[in-house]
């Protein structure tokens, strides 16, 4: 089978029987007729696939301190119209 393209698909079958399934991977290597090999790569390919590169984390952290910020803004508002109501009710009584 040496020189066999895998479809996308099923690898993430195989990689998807072997993480959420809990399957081993000789097992369904056996199965699947795919060498271990292949499916060792295939799994290490998928994980760091999953892991977020760099730029992506800048962005991230970018992100997140425009949100703590505007978090800190919006909470200094709402305490001013807390006390804004309470000392308007106060007048009305």
């Amino acid at each position: 089978m040496r020189g066999t393209r895998y479809t996308a698909e099923f690898k993430a079958e195989a990689i998807k029987q072997i993480t959420e399934r809990g399957h081993g991977v000789v097992e369904v290597s056996k199965r699947l007729g795919v060498s271990d090999k292949s499916l060792y790569a295939w799994l290490k390919q998928s994980q760091q696939d999953d892991l977020p590169n760099a730029k992506d984390l800048v962005a991230l952290k970018l992100e997140l301190q425009r949100m703590k910020a505007e978090l800190k803004r919006t909470t200094k508002e709402r305490d001013i119209l807390k006390k804004a109501a309470a000392y308007f009710a106060k007048l009305s009584d």
